[in-house]
């Protein structure tokens, strides 16, 4: 049994699970078609007054920096702060705002995501869990440019990754890529799995930081002949 066959809900089998899984990818792609329009239209607008001020190749030098800067942000918010269990005793008061808040609004939203994966609405980021971080980012791109460019590449790489994380759940690509993800972000739902694997479009960050599967694991996962090319998973 899979790990994906694990996380079925128990009551639905066969004809009904399917049925349930294409309802919650039509439910979760729709979310994704809003964040995406937002987005892309920004990262459309910066690239067009690059073109248009003649400073394109100035700003393919911070491109690097918002990847970067994305990777960091995804697994730390993932490891450090969707599983971290917050404590609302905490014993200072911003320490005791942060953790309401957590509490109140991070924590049952990717709680729920694993306690019900194949869940269309606890897939998929709204537009409104980051725009108050887009909004910064644009009031300060508007007076450097730079920022603007980070921040465009720091969304689109936001958009990978729910599209990604999307195709994992729903979709059974053949290629090797998705193949591997499909594989690493599942088992991340299981409960053996909860404690590694947090990087959700790659497992470069999880090599690094001491978070990826131990070698047992990976082996059943990826098999002996993929262990060789997947040593940063």
């Amino acid at each position: 049994m899979t790990a994906e066959q694990t996380l079925a809900p128990e009551e639905l089998t066969g004809s009904s699970y399917r049925e349930y899984k294409r309802e919650q990818e039509v439910v979760s792609r729709h979310k994704i078609y809003k964040t995406t329009a937002l987005y892309t239209t920004y990262a459309i607008v910066v690239l067009a007054f690059a073109v248009r001020s003649g400073t394109v190749l100035y700003g393919l030098a911070f491109i690097p920096l918002g990847i970067i800067g994305w990777m960091l942000s995804e697994y730390t918010s993932h490891r450090y702060v969707f599983h971290r269990k917050f404590n609302l005793d905490e014993s200072t008061p911003i320490k005791k705002v942060l953790s309401t808040f957590a509490v109140k609004y991070l924590d049952p939203m990717h709680t729920q995501h694993h306690v019900r994966p194949f869940d269309g609405n606890h897939m998929s980021g709204r537009i409104r869990d980051l725009l108050p971080f887009f909004i910064i980012g644009v009031v300060l791109g508007f007076f450097f440019f730079p920022v603007a460019v980070m921040t465009a590449t720091w969304f689109m790489c936001y958009l990978a990754e729910e599209w990604i994380h999307h195709a994992t759940h729903f979709y059974n690509f053949r290629d090797p890529y998705f193949r591997y993800m499909k594989k690493h972000h599942m088992y991340h739902h299981t409960k053996q799995g909860m404690k590694y694997g947090f990087g959700t479009t790659s497992g470069v960050i999880d090599y690094f930081l001491d978070s990826r599967y131990p070698e047992p694991i990976r082996q059943r996962l990826y098999g002996k002949k993929s262990m060789s090319t997947n040593q940063a998973a």
